[in-house]
């Protein structure tokens, strides 16, 4: 199967201009992403070197990575529930453009400003904790495993729920249903960041490896199911 990457390109540009024009949309991308970084901020401004040693058996960076798990679920329920409110869904339909590249188009406008978006949030919050905290608490916090989980999870998590909110979106005719829906969905996954963020489950190298190659397979797999969920007819009729 070849893909048009012409094809998709206009998909995603044509969702950056919608995110643009539609302010719900960024204050979405903005709210959880500032709301996982208030809390660690307020942690780190408390501590002084003596009382940091308290953090040595917390991982308060991966509590962090809620946020490319609420971020894409976010956007992704706009992906088809929000074209279909508005009436645009149809005419681009109606495009010679193929079931795959619309699907791999919408997957990349959620997929890349979720990435970017935590990404800047997370050094946002290493920059903070080394140059406007008391001494000791960065080297208390800022732990190379953590760091490194990180930058490897934060992609596979995103385009994980990236496709569980496509999948949602597809199956709404609301946007609001459609987002309640994804956030129920990410629960499970952000509970289990925060029972390792506060060492209820300890992270071992054996359980990382593990969780980052079940991601992956499930990436692949998120790819699978929706595809096949993608059918012109009920799409645009609104039908289940």
């Amino acid at each position: 199967m070849t893909l048009s990457w012409r094809r998709i390109r206009s998909i995603v540009r044509k969702e950056f201009r919608e995110y643009r024009r539609n302010r719900s949309i960024i204050v979405t991308m903005a709210i959880f992403p500032l709301i996982f970084l208030i809390q660690p901020v307020i942690v780190v401004n408390r501590l002084s070197a003596s009382t940091s040693g308290a953090l040595a058996d917390q991982h308060l960076l991966v509590y962090m990575l809620a946020i490319p798990v609420f971020t894409p679920a976010m956007l992704a329920a706009y992906a088809v529930a929000g074209e279909r409110a508005q009436g645009s869904l149809e005419p681009v339909l109606t495009t010679p453009i193929r079931r795959e590249e619309f699907l791999v188009g919408k997957a990349l406008a959620v997929l890349i400003p979720s990435i970017v978006v935590a990404y800047l949030v997370f050094s946002a919050f290493l920059a903070w904790t080394l140059f406007a905290t008391q001494p000791g608490v960065a080297s208390a916090i800022l732990k190379p495993a953590d760091i490194a989980a990180q930058f490897l999870y934060t992609p596979l998590l995103a385009c994980l729920f990236t496709w569980v909110g496509i999948a949602i979106s597809t199956r709404s005719t609301d946007v609001r249903v459609a987002q309640q829906l994804t956030l129920l969905g990410s629960i499970p996954a952000v509970a289990v960041i925060a029972l390792i963020a506060f060492d209820v489950i300890s992270p071992t190298p054996r359980l990382a490896i593990l969780a980052a190659v079940a991601l992956f397979l499930a990436d692949i797999a998120g790819w699978r199911v929706v595809a096949p969920m993608f059918d012109r007819e009920r799409l645009v009729t609104g039908t289940r």
